[in-house]
């Protein structure tokens, strides 16, 4: 038993230390010094004498704390320990009435483990322990794992339980109080509550095996994984339920939306096709009533000149059958008269008595003026009541109309003769003037008469005159549209007009436009919207562009003569429609007459669609539309809208945003590649023609800050230093001026980095709106505002002191914060500090000064790869041509000094700038620095210089050029190094589909030469050898050879190449074997047999290409034939198939590298 008790005393020590009860455990040890088992306290001695647990002067610091009574410790002692007793008396009645309950529920299971654990420890008692016990170092508490909380609480229950029935009450209390987190009052009903708990645990410990405790350890952490997911997928299945009966939901939801739209979409069908039936019943009602106005006009002038001519006649018949008669008529036409002029006495006050003959007088001359007035104010009527959309004529005709020309008749046949019989001369004009009214009203019946055959003939004679000569017609066809009075054959002939010419040219289109034009004037507002347009916009989704075309030139011409409401809505949608034409010609007069159109806008309700419209006919996929966007519509758009600043903001986001849309170029989160994007094709474009528009743009940007400059010392168009002062002195608003500075500038700085190293065509968009810039606002203006903001964007410090305080902090916001930002900075902002703002003519000995401690004085600061960003700077500045002097005065600084990282830079620079130098600068600056390099006596500087010379090979075809490369080759080659080997093959490899026949001659022999040599006894070097040598071969076998190196260069290296097959690639092996196959012809069989039987082995290209043949029986004794007396006429060649061939093993091997490859040691 002493055992079993050291043994859980041991335990209960081993739990209190790992978890911490400091207290719980101080108390034990006191208890059991008290109780004289000091060998079981030791453990607890050590601990807590050890220092590093308790530092002396911590001890000493708490000994010298003011300690509590020790009477009142006892009295609360003593209340103490009456609580506990009447907890303790409370606490066994709730574990009995506990373990009545669980003896219940688990009364088979409990009573089994009872048994075996009684049964146990009789064994054990009688026979001491028979168990082995398990090594503690098998089996440690860290491998278990962190103890949960069900686990920490079965413990904790335990050891206190064990800590009363040891006696060990003050520890207990200590113990209870010190586990603060969990209540052992309450031990819930598990597995684990069982009467003398920790002795069970104990007996179960050693009845047991390592190997089963682990597994059962490891079976209750599969069961609890097991559990928590499925707890997961239940939630997951409950979640999912939830958004499927969502899904459902909306899926309901929008099939009835979905149902209640089709209802709408048939109801307004229905609407429409109600509207279309209103439309036409309307026009055929139109058409009646002007047919029925003009058979009235035609009635009413048929009727008039009947009744004057009736009244004549009958004039003259009296006058020549009955004089006598006429005298009397005459005498009661003296009464009629004299009583109508008193009438008009009394009516206008302005005829007094006259004598006979002027009463006669005045009669005749009243009775003409007043069927001349009448017949005018008929001619006004009738052609008000045909331009009017009248419904009914008989309201409109005055009633007394034809009284008064009865009466007039009437008068004129009295007033014909006077004077007893006798003819006046009045009636002599009056019978002439009624005779050429006569003739005129005739003359108008018949041009009515003659607009109808006309109308009727047009149709049937336009398809046989020929296409040339229709415009011809166009008069005929005009008048008969202006005059004829029928709708529907006004309607016919307008559409003859712009169906005139089945595709009219420009020419031809001008003709009908100005044609259309001329009507709309003459046919007013109302027959331009109902008759012109509709048939015009009929064209606008006809199959030929021509007509299309004609549609676009009428939205901006005949828009003057329609009502300002319509232009506005109808024709700019028809617009809108155009500028989504697949035709590009359209799409241009779209731009151009909405530029015409916004001149007659009535206001700007439609303005935000007009910009959108604006911004997409600019990043039209044409040029020629954008550029007449430009030239058109913008001013046109300016001078209407008046929103420069919302098109400038637009814009920036505009180009910002195509650029981010862009995958970026890597998907490594935090590096370089990540920020910057790939374009396309469509987006590059667009953020051109955006960058265009933005240049285009910037002089009405300096015209409106100049105009809205709120200083008086603004002299000039200019920014002055004393302007900049006040600027930045004074508090006054100036937003035209702070949008380049405060928007623009930064927006740029945001789209360079966001851009990769090889889209220098967007970079120099920048730069020359950035120099157009400091053009413009002067030089001030670069040195103290722009200067700055592209200083502090490249990460170095600069003079604030002409910027507003408000301004500053977001112009310091630009500064990189990052490695990356660092790197960004100096990779895509950096260019644009050199060349858009110390590139400025003022500003080249600052730009020198930059360039010379950037390449030369902080040169050895920098890292590797800052040095290839500060090269990708320095190449692009050399894209200007007026840098190149600055540039190569520092590299020869760079070559002429000491230090062998500068001279190897300046290689790199020279090799990158080749591209932008002209022969003449090549042969001046480039090669004499080249051949410095290499002649030096540093093999790394040599080796650098070897690449650049390939770079000129590449560019340069001049013969002068190409000797002094062939001449600096040799001097490489002299040495015999295989670096220099290697070097030199690469470098005129990638010249080789540039340059002249000459060097490609050359190389072919240095390849023949090395081939024909010893090769190294390395394998590594011997494949390095033949990968460069391969890859030469196939991109010389992709041009155009001649027969002779061909045969006395190529296939003697290709013969070579192929006896020492361990260092061919397999893939080299293979396009090797196919040029050799196809250069030599017919030779081929005999020289692979040749090979084959030289290597001791078979041919492997005759079962390559499936070629069975049967070899004769006399084996070849003789080596390979020299090739000038073995070859033979090449095959016939394209240059198709030989670049096909070129990139035959790139299919193949994909360009990996062989694992054995090595750099080249020095």
């Amino acid at each position: 038993m002493d055992v079993e008790r050291s043994s859980l005393c041991n335990c209960v020590v081993n739990f209190l230390l790992e978890e911490n009860y400091l207290l719980s455990a101080f108390e034990l040890l006191h208890e059991l010094l008290d109780d004289g088992r000091d060998n079981q306290a030791i453990r607890l001695k050590q601990f807590f004498s050890d220092p590093t647990h308790f530092p002396p002067d911590q001890i000493s610091r708490f000994n010298s704390l003011r300690v509590a009574d020790p009477q009142s410790l006892f009295e609360e002692k003593e209340s103490l320990e009456e609580k506990l007793a009447v907890r303790e008396y409370e606490l066994r009645l709730a574990q009995e009435d506990i373990l009545n309950l669980k003896s219940e529920l688990l009364k088979k299971t409990e009573s089994n483990v009872e048994e075996s654990t009684g049964l146990n420890a009789v064994t054990n008692a009688n026979n001491g322990p028979v168990v082995q016990p398990l090594k503690r170092d098998d089996i440690s508490f860290s491998d278990l794992g962190p103890l949960k909380d069900n686990e920490r609480l079965d413990i904790n229950c335990a050891v206190k339980e064990y800590l009363l029935l040891a006696g060990y009450r003050l520890t207990a209390m200590t113990f209870y109080e010190e586990v603060t987190d969990q209540n052992l009052d309450v031990w819930e009903n598990s597995s684990a509550c069982v009467p003398d708990a920790l002795r069970h645990y104990y007996y179960q410990f050693l009845s047991s095996t390592a190997e089963a405790a682990e597994e059962k350890i490891a079976m209750q952490r599969q069961n609890e994984s097991l559990l928590k997911e499925t707890n997961r997928l239940k939630s997951n299945g409950q979640s999912l339920i939830k958004s499927k009966e969502i899904s459902e939901a909306q899926v309901i939801a929008l099939t009835r939306s979905l149902e209640v739209l089709q209802k709408d979409i048939k109801d307004k069908k229905k609407m429409v096709q109600g509207l279309k039936k209103t439309l036409e019943s309307e026009r055929k009602n139109l058409n009646d009533c002007r047919a029925e106005i003009t058979s009235l006009k035609m009635h009413i002038e048929g009727s008039r000149s009947g009744k004057i001519i009736f009244a004549t006649n009958s004039a003259l018949v009296q006058a020549n059958g009955d004089i006598i008669d006429l005298s009397e008529e005459v005498d009661m036409l003296k009464a009629k008269t004299s009583e109508s002029v008193k009438r008009e006495e009394g009516n206008e006050g302005e005829i007094d008595e006259v004598e006979e003959s002027q009463v006669n007088d005045n009669a005749s001359s009243l009775v003409v003026g007043s069927l001349a007035d009448i017949v005018t104010s008929d001619s006004v009527i009738m052609e008000k009541h045909l331009s009017s959309d009248t419904t009914s004529i008989s309201e409109k005709v005055p009633e007394d109309l034809l009284t008064s020309l009865s009466e007039i008749g009437f008068a004129v046949s009295e007033n014909l003769y006077k004077d007893n019989g006798k003819p006046s001369p009045d009636s002599d004009s009056l019978i002439i003037k009624s005779d050429i009214l006569n003739a005129e009203l005739n003359t108008e019946k018949m041009g009515v008469g003659t607009i109808q055959i006309l109308s009727d003939a047009l149709p049937k004679i336009v398809p046989y005159v020929l296409i040339n000569h229709r415009e011809e017609l166009l008069p005929l066809i005009m008048c008969a549209i202006e005059r004829h009075p029928d709708g529907a054959t006004r309607d016919s002939l307008t559409h003859t007009l712009f169906n005139l010419i089945k595709r009219p040219d420009e020419k031809q289109r001008r003709i009908i436009m100005d044609a259309c034009v001329t009507l709309a004037k003459s046919v007013g507002e109302l027959r331009t919207e109902t008759e012109l347009l509709p048939q015009c916009w009929e064209q606008v989704n006809h199959m030929y562009e021509e007509r299309r075309l004609l549609v676009a030139q009428s939205c901006g011409e005949l828009a003057e003569f329609v009502r300002p409401e319509i232009r506005d809505s109808l024709i700019l949608s028809i617009v809108q429609q155009l500028i989504e034409d697949s035709a590009t010609v359209v799409r241009e007069a779209a731009a151009h007459n909405l530029a015409l159109l916004l001149a007659l806008f009535p206001n700007t309700d439609k303005y935000f669609k007009v910009e959108e419209m604006m911004f997409q006919l600019v990043c039209d996929p044409s040029g020629v539309v954008g550029e007449t966007t430009m030239k058109d519509l913008i001013p046109a758009l300016l001078n209407w809208g008046n929103k420069l600043d919302h098109i400038l903001q637009v814009l920036l986001s505009h180009v910002v945003g195509s650029v981010q849309r862009c995958p970026p170029l890597s998907g490594v989160e935090g590096s370089v590649e990540s920020h910057l994007h790939l374009l396309g094709e469509r987006e590059r474009w667009n953020v051109d023609v955006l960058l265009r528009l933005l240049a285009a743009l910037l002089s009405f940007v300096h015209q409106k800050a100049v105009e809205t400059c709120p200083f008086s010392s603004l002299d000039s168009t200019r920014i002055s230093l004393s302007l900049l002062e006040q600027y930045a002195g004074e508090d006054m608003e100036w937003p035209a001026f702070d949008w380049l500075h405060i928007e623009c500038f930064p927006t740029l700085i945001q789209l360079s980095s966001l851009l990769p190293q090889k889209e220098d065509n967007l970079r120099n968009r920048v730069t020359k709106f950035l120099l157009a810039v400091a053009e413009l606002f002067g030089e001030a203006y670069l040195t103290h505002i722009m200067l700055p903001v592209f200083s502090v964007a490249v990460g170095e410090n600069a003079d604030f002191k002409f910027f507003p305080f408000k301004a500053q902090s977001k112009i310091r916001g630009l500064r990189p914060q990052s490695i990356v930002a660092q790197r960004l900075a100096t990779m895509c902002v950096l260019p644009l500090l050199l060349a858009g703002i110390l590139g400025h003519p003022s500003k080249r000995e600052h730009l020198m000064e930059y360039l010379r401690n950037l390449l030369i004085q902080n040169a050895a600061q920098d890292s590797q790869s800052a040095k290839h960003e500060i090269i990708g700077c320095v190449r692009f500045i050399c894209t200007y041509e007026e840098n190149h002097n600055i540039i190569f005065n520092i590299l020869w600084e760079m070559i002429a000094s000491s230090d062998v990282n500068l001279q190897i830079n300046a290689a790199n620079i020279l090799k990158v700038i080749v591209p932008y130098v002209d022969a003449k600068v090549a042969s001046a600056h480039v090669l004499p620095a080249l051949v410095t390099l290499g002649s030096d006596q540093n093999l790394n500087v040599k080796y650098a210089s070897i690449d650049a010379f390939g770079a000129i090979a590449q560019h340069f075809k001049n013969e002068m050029i190409v000797d002094k490369i062939r001449i600096q080759m040799d001097a490489f080659l002299e040495d015999g190094s295989h670096e220099a080997t290697i070097a030199v093959v690469r470098a005129l490899l990638v010249a080789v589909p540039h340059t002249t026949d000459k060097l490609r001659d050359y190389l072919m022999s240095k390849i023949f030469h090395f081939t024909a040599s010893a090769s190294p006894s390395d394998i590594t070097r011997r494949r390095e050898r033949a990968n460069a040598f391969c890859e030469s071969i196939r991109a010389l076998d992709a041009t155009d050879l001649p027969a002779s190196s061909v045969r006395d260069f190529l296939l003697p290296a290709i013969q070579n190449l192929l006896k020492d097959s361990d260092a061919l690639d397999p893939a080299h092996k293979e396009a090797l074997e196919i040029i050799l196959k196809e250069r030599s012809g017919g030779a081929f069989d005999a020289i692979s047999k040749v090979m084959g039987a030289h290597l001791g082995i078979a041919s492997s290209v005759s079962s390559f290409f499936g070629e069975r043949k049967k070899e004769s029986g006399d084996s070849p004794s003789e080596a390979v034939v020299s090739p000038k007396a073995a070859a033979q006429p090449p095959v016939e060649d394209t240059r198709f198939r030989r670049i096909m061939r070129g990139g035959f093993s790139d299919m193949l091997r994909g360009r990996n590298k062989s694992s054995e490859e090595v750099q080249p040691s020095e």
